[in-house]
């Protein structure tokens, strides 16, 4: 009864937080066993080996080498077992499983964008479906800012012009706090939001009634890509100045600098503001960058679009030019194209 009239930490709602606690637990039973035994000690021998007349003079001791043993030993071990407990939940906590619901999240200041693949978008709240594992993949569009939910016992930094990922799995339904942990600026306290983690159900249903301007992330991307003359260059045949997207996504592609980089959403997302800092084997650094002409929210609907380019055949080989025909696909060769008159409009954000 008394943890819920002096709650002294939060609900436990993820997978995670469990072995979060436990952990966090063990290393506070260790803090406090050495605390309450050195300052024992201290006491104990501030009385016991007290001087008990003006002139007593101490005299040297010398313990034995099993004391020094254990004193070296059990410090170790311990250390050794909070090293380890901490690594397992550590890579734990960044490894997502194959299966998750991703939602992309932008940050700025001062709020939280949420946008699903099926086009849905949220501000300072998020919808999720409880037992399903979800991953956030997160960026920022100013500084860097935070994004902690003291429930699932998860945290990780948004960074501008990076991407960084973070997963949990909900266990209960309910409305959970969200935070932004880091020092954003003078509205930083009031950068707060929400997790409504739903029954299966009931969120394919929110789903459904969501309105969803534009369609999914891929086909507002797909939009895009044709609204910026991208698809004159990146032709499907093979036949354009630019390389083909067709199955580049998370495959290896070389660069003229006879490297190797993986078409990750870095990848892209480089490719598509800084297109001449890595440029595929065969082709030219003529596609003229992007910066400014398109948001994040933008940049990660063509994201979203290159990922659904699947090739009609599985291959898992690097992506190389072959003979004199441009062949391997990849962004970073392209023409530069007309481009839009004034900057692209952006989405409302409220």
């Amino acid at each position: 009864m008394w943890p819920r009239l002096l709650p002294l930490f939060p609900e436990r709602a993820s997978t995670m937080a469990g072995r979060v606690d436990a952990l966090y637990f063990f290393l506070l039973a260790v803090a406090a066993f050495f605390i309450v035994l050195i300052a024992s000690l201290i006491v104990y021998f501030s009385f016991r080996y007290r001087r008990k007349t003006a002139g007593e003079v101490g005299r040297a001791v010398h313990s034995g080498w099993a004391l020094e043993v254990m004193w070296t030993v059990v410090p170790l071990g311990l250390t050794l077992v909070m090293f380890v407990w901490g690594a397992d939940v550590y890579f734990s906590m960044g490894s997502p499983p194959p299966e998750t619901e991703d939602v992309y999240v932008v940050a700025k200041q001062w709020m939280f964008k949420f946008q699903h693949l099926t086009g849905q978008r949220e501000i300072d709240e998020l919808h999720v479906p409880v037992g399903k594992a979800v991953k956030l993949t997160m960026t920022s569009e100013d500084v860097i800012h935070d994004l902690y939910v003291p429930a699932f016992r998860i945290k990780a930094d948004i960074l501008p012009g990076r991407y960084t990922t973070i997963w949990f799995t909900a266990t209960k339904v309910g409305t959970y706090h969200l935070f932004c942990a880091e020092y954003c600026g003078t509205k930083h306290s009031g950068m707060v939001g929400q997790v409504v983690v739903q029954e299966p159900a009931e969120y394919q249903a929110w789903l459904s009634g969501g309105t969803a301007e534009g369609g999914s992330l891929a086909s507002a991307g797909e939009k895009l890509f044709q609204d910026l003359a991208c698809v004159t260059c990146h032709r499907t045949d093979g036949q354009g100045r630019g390389p083909v997207l067709v199955g580049l996504y998370g495959r290896p592609v070389q660069l003229t600098n006879g490297t190797l980089v993986t078409a990750d959403d870095a990848y892209v997302r480089e490719s598509i503001l800084n297109p001449a800092a890595k440029v595929v084997a065969g082709f030219q650094p003529i596609m003229p960058p992007f910066q400014g002409l398109v948001t994040e929210e933008q940049v990660l609907q063509l994201i979203e679009y290159v990922k659904s380019l699947k090739a009609t055949a599985p291959s898992t080989g690097t992506i190389v030019p072959q003979d004199t025909k441009p062949v391997g696909p990849g962004p970073g060769g392209t023409p530069p194209a007309r481009p839009p008159k004034g900057p692209i409009a952006k989405q409302p954000e409220r």
